[in-house]
């Protein structure tokens, strides 16, 4: 006996959003699982706190606006924005750089726009592009690779130093900070040196590296620890796209546009222009093309358009990178794209099915 046949419609239904969320949170695994090994235990606190303030500002928001708090907080958008930003924010920032970031990202940047799926811009981005213009220092402030660092914090001096500021006793915070492959690289290309000098100066071997003094910035393809971290990225972004979380359009349109422009130019001249691999594993490049440029709700929406998002925010990385004033160019690069989107929608809808000529 066959069963009965169901009503329609006879389409599987979307993930759930929670879902959804809940796959991005575990693809962020082997990036924060490297995060860890190489610049300890901050992250995990930030992305705690982050993800405490997130939910109480959303909690307040919906209060104000008078919607139904559970659906809402237990869709795990709050707390995805929460855990991009803090990837994005140094691991020793204190603590009120989070709390500002969170509060723009979750209050201005999508509760004023009326809450998840009506916000324009991409609203990790947003708290971060407040902090990075409004507190420079303060986000720039990297800490070396824990194999290199004159001292290891424990979880404790870091929630100790986040929250109240104070060192252990004869621990000054200039010992404990660098800056970014990136800015590295961008400061001492405008100083006249090239590449290869560069990464021969900072991008020593351990043994050498200790007998100089000197931290090393560069690993063997991208900044130091960076490319690690990037690996995890890539791999848990290829693990949303074989579940379906995500399309490959702008991953593989983003990474492309970005190799490829910086082939052009090392090509040129690579004393003066870092290869494609650098700019593929250092910085944020792979948290940009799977976790962050794929939003559902800022990107564009057909497959063609979302080529062409893609193309742009690989290709203004890039620019901004090289030419422009901030290294750290994703957040620049996804929201000056997510205000191309609707132009972008109009000329390059979705097929419809039904009509004449489908």
């Amino acid at each position: 006996m066959t069963s009965p046949t169901p009503t329609s419609p006879h389409t599987l239904a979307a993930a759930s959003i929670t879902r959804v969320m809940l796959r991005v949170i575990i693809a962020l695994i082997p990036g924060l699982a490297a995060y860890i090994w190489f610049f300890g235990w901050g992250i995990t606190i930030n992305i705690a706190f982050a993800v405490l303030v997130a939910l109480g500002a959303e909690a307040i928001m919906l209060q104000l606006r008078k919607r139904p708090l559970l659906p809402f907080l237990t869709d795990g958008s709050a707390i995805v924005t929460a855990v991009l930003l803090a990837f994005a924010i140094p691991p020793l920032a204190p603590w009120w750089i989070t709390f500002i970031g969170i509060i723009f990202a979750i209050v201005v940047a999508k509760q004023l726009y009326g809450g998840l799926g009506y916000n324009p811009f991409n609203p990790a981005m947003v708290g971060y592009v407040v902090l990075l213009i409004s507190f420079p220092r303060e986000m720039t402030s990297w800490v070396p690779t824990l194999s290199f660092s004159p001292y290891e914090l424990s979880f404790v001096e870091n929630a100790i130093f986040i929250f109240t500021g104070h060192l252990p006793a004869g621990l000054a915070i200039d010992a404990l900070t660098e800056a970014t492959p990136l800015d590295t690289l961008k400061t001492n290309l405008g100083l006249g040196n090239t590449v290869s000098e560069i990464k021969s100066q900072l991008g020593l071997d351990e043994a050498t590296s200790r007998l100089l003094s000197v931290i090393p910035i560069f690993g063997a393809i991208g900044g130091k620890g960076w490319e690690w971290i990037n690996g995890g990225f890539l791999l848990g972004g290829l693990w949303l796209i074989y579940k379906k979380v995500i399309g490959w359009q702008i991953p593989a349109a983003l990474l492309g546009s970005l190799v490829s422009i910086s082939v052009l130019f090392y090509i040129i001249d690579p004393d003066l222009y870092a290869s494609p691999v650098f700019h593929l594993f250092s910085g944020a490049t792979m948290l940009a093309a799977f976790f962050i440029a794929t939003d559902p709700v800022t990107a564009a929406t057909s497959n063609r358009g979302r080529l062409i998002y893609g193309v742009g925010i690989g290709i203004l990385m890039y620019i901004i990178r090289t030419w422009g004033g901030y290294p750290d160019s994703v957040a620049f690069a996804v929201l000056l794209m997510n205000m191309t989107v609707p132009i972008i929608d109009h000329y390059f809808k979705s097929r419809v099915f039904g009509r004449h000529g489908d």
